[in-house]
Order: C-alpha cells, then sequence, then structure tokens
C-alpha cells in the first residue's frame, strides 16, 4: 500500500498527462449573422429580452436614449446614433420616443441597425415607423455634413435642462 505522501506525488502526475477537457473553446461570442463555416466556434450567448418602460418620466426616457444612442458597441453607430439624438430627441413624441428605444435597444446586434438605417439591408417590418424613416433619411447626409465623432455628452445634456 502506497503511503499517501507518495499517492500525492503519484496521482496529479498521473492525471495530468492523461485528462483532458471534453469541450474547447476557441472563442466566446455571440453568433447573430455569423457565417455558417465558422464550425461551432462561437457560443450563443442569451441577452435579456427588451422590455418597454411605459411608465419612464419623458425627461428621464430622453436622457437614457442620449446616453444610450452615444454608447453603442461600435463607433458607426455611436457617431450615427449620437448625432441623430442631438437633431431629433428632443422634439419627439412619446409615440417617437418609444419607436427609438426599440430601435436602439431590442437589436442584439448593433450591425443590424446600421445596415438597416443606411438600407444596405431592408428594415424588419417591427421596426419600420417614422423613427427609422427619420433615420434612414438622416443617414443619407444629403447636406454633406461632416460626421466623424459623436458630440460631447455634456453639451447634449444642456439642451434637456
Amino acid at each position: 500500500m502506497l503511503s499517501s505522501i507518495a499517492a500525492k506525488r503519484l496521482v496529479p502526475g498521473l492525471l495530468h498527462g492523461v485528462w483532458r477537457p471534453a469541450v474547447t473553446i476557441s472563442f466566446r461570442g455571440y453568433r447573430g449573422s455569423a457565417p455558417e463555416d465558422t464550425k461551432g466556434d462561437l457560443i450563443e450567448i442569451p441577452l435579456p429580452p427588451w422590455e418597454a418602460k411605459h411608465n419612464e418620466p419623458l425627461d428621464i426616457k430622453r436622457r437614457r436614449l442620449l446616453y444610450e444612442s452615444r454608447k453603442r458597441g461600435m463607433l458607426e453607430n455611436c457617431i450615427l446614433l449620437s448625432l441623430f439624438a442631438k437633431r431629433y430627441l428632443n422634439t419627439m413624441s412619446e409615440t417617437q420616443l418609444q419607436q427609438y428605444d426599440r430601435i436602439i435597444n431590442e437589436p442584439s446586434n448593433d450591425w443590424d441597425i446600421y445596415y438597416w438605417a443606411t438600407e444596405a439591408v431592408p428594415t424588419p417590418e417591427v421596426y419600420q415607423g417614422e423613427v427609422m424613416d427619420l433615420l434612414k433619411e438622416f443617414t443619407k447626409n444629403r447636406d454633406h455634413e461632416q460626421r466623424l465623432d459623436a458630440p460631447n455628452l455634456e453639451y447634449l445634456d444642456k439642451e434637456f435642462q
């Protein structure tokens, strides 16, 4: 019979060379519209469902949407949505604010929002409406404004005071 000291030294050494994890994950990320040839490298990460905030005061909703327009997952939407919010958010009706909230918060992939706004892909019916039409028109930039950076949050916040 082996002593406990010998067993403590021998068993981990034996198991170290034999034990392998059953599943190896090389990358953890949102699957979204990833190409099919990823060979299962990605894991689908469940996101909490979007819920409308019906009893939120309008001034709080505007401030929240202003912040969420700026703090996106990708720079293109940061610039596009924050400039859009700067121009239109303080004049939107409650219904329009609700539409905008849904557009920017329900989809789990920021690229979807960008492709809809630039009309690279058709907008799903659930997101179509006057706010999406306004966003698409704004995205066309017919006045050829320079849109190289998102506006400062503190500057935008003064518009709501």
